[in-house]
């Protein structure tokens, strides 16, 4: 029973304002002693220009480190990386047994787990349509249709309502493999009173439906059937129900497939222990491909999202030690473009074109559907389950705000606009923002995981964008020179517009600075360095029209 100060709270900590790093709390009790489950540990991904050297984004999950002891639980909805991907680096800091279905659990262990000095994670497999009682929280796995296995929505139940968290979800009556998301059990949850619905916003922009994915496989199967010659398809390695339709479709052409790529090996040897691959004939690696003939093999890539170590790309760029690919091999993109990666994709496709390669997308064929439900299926849930409160979650800030009209265009009662930090009341009384708790990113930079307020990514950017000129001094204790200084610039360019050397010219700064020096001033090392630091940026400044960062040593001889 709730006592009338217990209140139902929601808090995002990564995934409303971004589409990825998914990570969600729900908390129950007092304002001073609340119990918290938490939804999904996702991470994003770097590449983007203002993050020179940053491959993965993390969740800033401080709130809930410093209540860790009210942490009942982590629930993972399902198994793609902006649900999953920041788990194992986050994990010791809560230390909360982790519930998960048998698939997520076995690309847990495959992927992070079986790295050298992974954490011993409390993994605890629970089914779809499972349920699970866990302090004020009785938390249901509700299977919808995703475009990876045993994906699923959380149906939450507490002393203050029910809250429907879709998670990642759409409408598929022909899923190909995978669950469908039922009209009959959501339209019971709608029965039973939604007192909150926390959906997906990612396709909220796009009108209709979406095809299904028995309609790619078709369209797939006939693609591979009229090739004459080799066929390599690249898609989203989690994607087992169209590394399933792709096999099948080669074994009805006489055709083999090769799995290439680490992450696409990994899936594939999950997917065949939960028996999503059965009855399929044997994969081949790799190292077979050159030897079989053009018009018999099928090939299943990673990379179709550009990234640049993936089979892909260095396929694109002939440095694959197994896989090349001939004029008139056709190469199929069966996926689309994460925002962010069009470049990446655009500049292969392009080096393939160039190599007489044919490349098929979805602009011209049915060979990608997404996961997300499009407005159309949108409008079912919120037929089906009639929540008195809307909070739209996973998207930008464009699809949170559309997804909010759209709700209210539904009759929905309550809608709220949050964002990462907002704390929001769900119950008693209206839901409202009632705080702003801190949230942010954390950045994994090589092997450390750094703060977003670290110097390390603005110094980065600057030398990025202006170099660095290094200059070495020795001077003894007389404030004579021992030797001429030493100096290094990187980033900058040779000469500048009349042609004349730069570093020659950052060397005659340094020395004039240093001979109009008094000795007294010479020894003092400090007045040195910010001399000569003013002086080499500007003195490149007025040359090339940038200062660039300067570091100054100066060595007391």
């Amino acid at each position: 029973m709730a006592s009338h100060q217990d209140e139902l709270v929601f808090l995002p900590l990564g995934g409303l304002g971004e589409i990825g790093m998914n990570a969600a709390l729900y908390g129950f009790g007092s304002e001073d002693d609340r119990q918290w489950i938490l939804v999904d540990c996702g991470m994003g991904f770097g590449g983007e220009e203002n993050l020179p050297g940053i491959d993965l984004v993390y969740p800033d999950l401080r709130f809930i480190e410093e209540e860790r002891h009210n942490l009942l639980g982590i629930f993972i909805t399902h198994a793609h990386e902006d649900h999953i991907g920041a788990l194992v680096e986050m994990w010791p800091r809560l230390q909360a047994p982790v519930y998960a279905t048998k698939f997520a659990i076995g690309l847990l262990e495959t992927r992070r787990l079986s790295e050298p000095n992974a954490p011993k994670v409390d993994l605890n497999e629970i089914a779809p349509g499972q349920r699970l009682k866990l302090g004020p929280f009785d938390i249901e796995y509700v299977p919808v249709a995703h475009s990876i296995p045993e994906s699923n929505a959380l149906a939450i139940r507490t002393p203050h309502g029910l809250v429907v968290h879709t998670g990642d979800w759409k409408l598929d009556n022909t899923p190909y493999l995978g669950s469908l998301t039922s009209e009959e059990t959501f339209r019971a949850l709608g029965d039973e009173g939604v007192l909150a619905l926390i959906c997906d916003s990612t396709n909220v922009v796009r009108e209709g439906t979406s095809p299904s994915e028995s309609d790619v496989s078709r369209n797939l199967a006939q693609l591979i059937k009229d090739s004459p010659h080799r066929v390599a398809v690249t898609t989203f390695a989690s994607n087992v129900a169209r590394i399933r339709s792709v096999a099948e479709a080669a074994r009805e052409c006489g055709r083999e497939v090769i799995v290439v790529g680490r992450a696409m090996d990994r899936v594939v040897e999950v997917a065949k222990e939960c028996g999503y691959l059965e009855d399929l004939p044997e994969f081949r690696s790799a190292e077979n491909f050159g030897y079989m003939p053009r018009d018999k093999v099928v090939a299943i890539l990673t990379g179709s999202q550009g990234e640049p170590r993936a089979a892909l790309a260095r396929i694109a760029q002939d440095e694959h030690p197994d896989i090349a690919l001939s004029a008139g091999d056709r190469v199929i993109f069966s996926s689309r473009a994460i925002p962010g990666n069009e470049k990446a994709v655009g500049s292969i496709i392009n080096s393939l074109i160039e190599q007489g390669i044919e490349i098929i997308t979805d602009r011209t064929e049915l060979v990608h559907v997404s996961g997300h439900p499009r407005r159309g299926e949108l409008a079912q849930m919120y037929q089906w389950t009639r929540p008195r409160i809307a909070i739209p979650a996973h998207g930008e800030p464009l699809h949170l705000s559309e997804h909010a009209k759209f709700a209210r265009q539904q009759g929905v009662k309550e809608v709220i606009r949050a964002k990462n930090g907002s704390l929001v009341r769900l119950a008693p009384g209206p839901a409202e923002i009632v705080d702003n708790i801190p949230a942010g990113r954390l950045y994994k930079d090589g092997n450390i995981v750094i703060g977003a307020g670290e110097r390390a990514l603005p110094e980065r950017r600057k030398l990025a964008f202006a170099g660095i000129v290094t200059v070495a001094i020795a001077i003894d204790d007389r404030g004579e020179l021992v030797g001429d200084p030493v100096i290094d610039a990187m980033g900058l360019p040779d000469k500048n517009r009349q042609g004349r050397d730069l570093t020659d010219i950052i060397a005659d700064t340094v020395a004039d600075l240093l001979d109009g020096l008094p000795k007294a001033k010479r020894r003092d090392p400090e007045a040195v360095e910010n001399a000569v630091h003013r002086a080499v940026r500007a003195a490149v400044n007025q040359e090339w029209g940038k200062k660039p960062a300067c570091h100054v040593l100066v060595i007391e001889a």
